[in-house]
């Protein structure tokens, strides 16, 4: 079917068409995509992408599809595990290769004695549904924030924030485990003490292979410590993702900018998955998921509420910016060092 064809069917419908990226809210489905299923519209904001230095030159129709999950985490695993798992199968439906999860997919506790509480292993029952779901769906899951119960957890009764990534086998391909913790005190805000509960990973992971480029492993915080970046960029990493649950103070003033800087300085792909909403009477989130392209540009964006956008990955694109702006060729590690080198 031509772009102009889809272009039509979508007016005809009442649809807002962006071509490379559709934003949507759960329990819809995508009637254009779908023939048989309908619904009224369309919902949700797309952002509308500023024009690029270079044409793309491949058909968007043949870029991988990325989807980025929006959700409201709260205490309650199960049903945290089936809003998360209904969006996944719509990513599927929609033909995208890899879906991305918030920090806390898997729930946010009260206090530290019921996250504590509720954390399991990664061999546990929790991670072994979602193993399951991406088999059945055939698509590959970035799991951005897993309460982990480490090998260490009986000695140190704390966790890990550990981003999980499963291919579309289920099978665990990378592990990354949050290098910087949340100890922060902001007015207006709920103070974070993630110490209390979590303990720091001890490495970065280097960037593993999927079927929408190379990816790099971080959570959340890690955003704004560039050096996490640059370290995965020059490990070869084309997208970064930041799965998070930033608050509102803070997410106004500092999540797009971050976001966009490390897509900037780093020339990849910036995938972010964020948490949404009331948790409980204690937390909100700010939401507004979003991916950035390597150029800086917003492709994608969540509206409010639990929901999921979808974009395009050109790698093409992405190599032609690097070669036009070679930054990485003109770094002086002679006057500050390599910022971002991994120590030998």
């Amino acid at each position: 079917m031509t772009f102009d064809l889809w272009k039509r069917l979508a007016e005809e419908k009442g649809f807002s068409f962006t071509l490379g990226f559709i934003t949507i809210r759960p329990h819809q489905l995508l009637s254009l995509l779908r023939p048989g299923l309908w619904i009224s519209r369309l919902s949700g904001l797309c952002a509308q992408p500023r024009p690029r230095p270079m044409a793309n030159s491949s058909s968007s129709w043949e870029l991988p599809l990325v989807a980025v999950c929006q959700v409201t985490s709260t205490p309650d695993k199960q049903q945290n595990f089936k809003t998360c798992a209904e969006l996944v199968r719509e990513a599927a439906r929609l033909g995208a290769c890899l879906a991305f999860l918030p920090e806390a997919f898997d729930y946010i506790a009260r206090d530290t004695a019921e996250s504590l509480h509720l954390s399991e292993p990664l061999s546990g029952n929790l991670l072994g549904e979602y193993t399951q779901l991406a088999r059945e769906c055939g698509i590959w899951l970035s799991l951005g924030g897993f309460h982990e119960r480490g090998q260490d957890w009986e000695q140190t009764q704390k966790i890990y924030n550990c981003h999980v990534l499963l291919n579309s086998k289920g099978s665990i391909v990378a592990t990354y485990r949050k290098t910087h913790l949340c100890d922060i005190e902001i007015p207006g805000q709920e103070p974070m003490r993630e110490s209390n509960s979590t303990l720091p990973g001890p490495s970065l992971e280097s960037p593993v292979s999927t079927p929408a480029g190379k990816i790099g492993l971080a959570v959340c915080y890690d955003m704004r410590f560039p050096e996490l970046s640059l370290a995965l960029a020059q490990a070869g990493a084309e997208i970064l993702t930041y799965p998070s649950a930033f608050g509102s103070v803070t997410g106004p003033a500092h999540w797009e900018v971050l976001l966009r800087a490390r897509a900037i300085e780093t020339q990849c792909y910036v995938v972010a998955a964020a948490q949404c909403g009331r948790h409980h009477e204690k937390r909100a989130s700010y939401g507004h998921s979003m991916v950035v392209d390597p150029w800086g540009t917003v492709v994608a964006r969540c509206s409010e509420g639990p929901g999921l956008c979808l974009a395009r990955i050109d790698l093409n694109f992405l190599q032609k910016l690097r070669q036009h702006l070679p930054v990485f060729q003109h770094r002086r590690p002679d006057l500050y060092g390599n910022l971002g080198h991994p120590q030998s």
